[in-house]
């Protein structure tokens, strides 16, 4: 239960921990409210994902109505490790219903964000800012030059991206890149056994222009833990899924056999089907790191143990047979069976061979 090894976060020099502590259960107020944590309450996840070596922190203004970046920013400042931790904040929520340049991710509502951001967190500079959520009407242009003003200034240290498509994302890199602007490292975005719909587009997007991924709700809002069951009558299971799911999920009977496989594998493993499915989204081409919340310092322990085994190959191939969704559409030509009919019969080819870019890790082992 150590997250010792540290990676570096997309085309940069920020080393993250490949489990990241997600923070949208800190503070009572808001959505969130009803599975938040009081200050009190948060300080022991906190403090035993600090002591296991994690670094890497995400929160965003939205959640729990600012208590989330308040509670952080003064556990950052009781336990000392400001210049330790990687800070991450989100913005794109509108702060204020009644004034339109009070969300989305225009330059005003971007600038104003970070302020208060920055207030709340008791910092005066953030380690990686990201626009929350894709509002399709602000020019990227006006996103990519603020950002670059902010890291001017000193306000933020690197931009990223979260939920937005990934043209969106590639006009962004390419636009930084031809006009000599910071360039953005991080894209965070849905990802689970149960959610791959980013492996389209997004994947091989985030490897080409350099922008790592980092995936939340990798255990699919709750249900991939297995404390969730198919029942005549709906739904069993205590849980915030309970109260009739979450938006963005649909329990399918293809859902339920990639449980039966989930808990499969986790029983010929002999860990929990929880850790197998952050193990699995952890260790995915492009994904830099895992975002994980806890409700307690405990299951903070059982989520950190997710890489403490290695998934054998012959199991990561049932659980991506299970978890498969067939391409439909263009995407169908991009499959490697598709992509086989357009090579002469009998003849190879591949991108690179192995080895040509081995992993290079600077520690003695």
């Amino acid at each position: 239960m150590s997250l010792d090894q540290y990676y570096l976060l997309g085309r940069s020099g920020l080393r993250v921990s490949r489990l990241a502590l997600g923070t949208m259960n800190f503070g009572t107020g808001g959505f969130h409210a009803a599975y938040g944590k009081t200050e009190e309450e948060a300080r022991p996840i906190f403090g035993r994902y600090l002591e296991a070596g994690g670094n890497f922190i995400d929160t965003a203004d939205f959640y729990t109505a600012g208590e989330s970046e308040t509670i952080l920013g003064n556990l950052i400042a009781e336990a000392k490790v400001r210049d330790r931790v990687v800070l991450t904040t989100k913005f794109t929520n509108s702060v204020d219903p009644g004034d339109p340049n009070a969300g989305g991710n225009g330059r005003k509502h971007m600038i104003r964000a970070v302020e208060a951001s920055l207030r709340r967190l008791r910092t005066d500079y953030i380690d990686l800012f990201m626009l929350h959520i894709w509002d399709r009407i602000t020019p990227v242009e006006e996103v990519m030059r603020t950002f670059d003003d902010l890291t001017r200034a000193g306000k933020i240290r690197y931009a990223g991206l979260s939920d937005v498509p990934s043209w969106y994302a590639a006009r962004a890199q390419t636009y930084a890149e031809a006009h000599s602007l910071v360039p953005v490292v991080n894209l965070q975005l849905p990802y689970s056994l149960i959610e791959r719909t980013v492996e389209l587009e997004h994947v091989a997007m985030g490897q080409s222009l350099g922008l790592g991924i980092t995936a939340w709700s990798p255990l699919g809002g709750g249900f991939l833990t297995g404390k969730y069951r198919n029942a005549d009558q709906g739904l069993t299971g205590e849980g915030r899924l309970s109260g009739g799911g979450v938006s963005g999920f649909s329990w399918t009977d293809r859902d339920w056999r990639l449980l039966a496989t989930l808990e499969s594998v986790a029983g010929e493993l002999g860990v929990t089907m929880a850790q197998v499915a952050v193990n699995w989204v952890a260790t995915q081409p492009g994904v830099a790191s895992a975002i994980m919340g806890a409700s307690s310092a405990d299951q903070l322990d059982a989520n950190l143990a997710a890489l403490d085994f290695e998934l054998p190959a012959e199991l990561r191939a049932k659980l991506d047979e299970a978890s498969a969704v067939p391409p439909r559409g263009v995407y169908r030509m991009f499959t490697p069976d598709y992509q086989s009919w357009l090579i002469s019969a009998g003849v190879k080819v591949g991108d690179k061979p192995a080895g040509y870019a081995p992993a290079v890790r600077n520690w003695a082992s």
